[in-house]
């Protein structure tokens, strides 16, 4: 187990049995057997113990938006915010307590929800310059950001309260739904709304579905 692992596991076990506020830096790091050096060179606050890597989820997310196509920037929007979704399930109870440590703390509610924004914007940028990044269409692409991410906190919601058994299931036919409402039938035919969950590349799945649906897709 490495430093970090161990200061978050001491950090969060103590959390449990003191209450945030009642516990201290010093009593996470006798804890976890580390100095308050190791501490600081981990995280800046007590606070960043509780959350993901949010820089890292957001790299993560950019490189599969940058990855993506005209004709697949939709998709890459949905499998980016899968990306978030995954982080989460992996953690299991570790998210959960976290989940409870929010709900019960301003400080960190307030974190975590300066954290969301970080992934709107995101993909505000990316749906703003994908629908031509005009005046015209920034209230859409911001719309639909809200929206992105909005579908995706109801299910990760319902998964952490232990109301979802299948939240991946959950999540594609909300990220289907919240793509139909932004996406317009062209003119000369309707449009195709495509979400499917694979562990194939998508150079491999996508020549299937040029078979099935007919239509020219491109790989990101």
């Amino acid at each position: 187990m490495t430093a970090k692992e161990r200061l978050v596991e001491a950090a969060f076990a103590l959390f449990a049995e003191r209450g945030y506020d009642q516990t201290t830096i010093d009593d996470i790091t006798e804890r976890a057997g580390v100095g308050r050096t190791t501490f600081f060179r981990t995280f800046r606050a007590k606070e960043d113990v509780i959350f993901p890597d949010h820089e890292v989820l957001l790299q993560a997310i950019d490189a599969r938006l940058a990855g993506s196509t005209e004709r697949t920037a939709l998709l890459a929007v949905t499998e980016g915010t899968r990306l978030v979704l995954r982080h989460y399930l992996a953690e299991g109870e570790l998210a959960r307590t976290r989940y409870r440590l929010t709900r019960s703390v301003p400080a960190l509610r307030d974190r975590e929800i300066s954290g969301l924004q970080q992934y709107q914007r995101l993909f505000r940028g990316f749906l703003h310059r994908w629908m031509g990044g005009g005046d015209d269409t920034a209230l859409r692409a911001e719309l639909m950001a809200g929206a992105v991410v909005t579908a995706h906190n109801h299910v990760l919601r319902r998964w952490l309260r232990g109301r979802s058994s299948d939240p991946e299931r959950e999540f594609d036919a909300a990220m289907a739904e919240t793509v139909a409402l932004f996406t317009r039938p062209e003119d000369d035919g309707e449009a195709s709304i495509v979400v499917f969950r694979t562990t194939k590349d998508l150079a491999t799945v996508l020549p299937e579905l040029n078979r099935v649906l007919g239509e020219g897709l491109s790989p990101a």
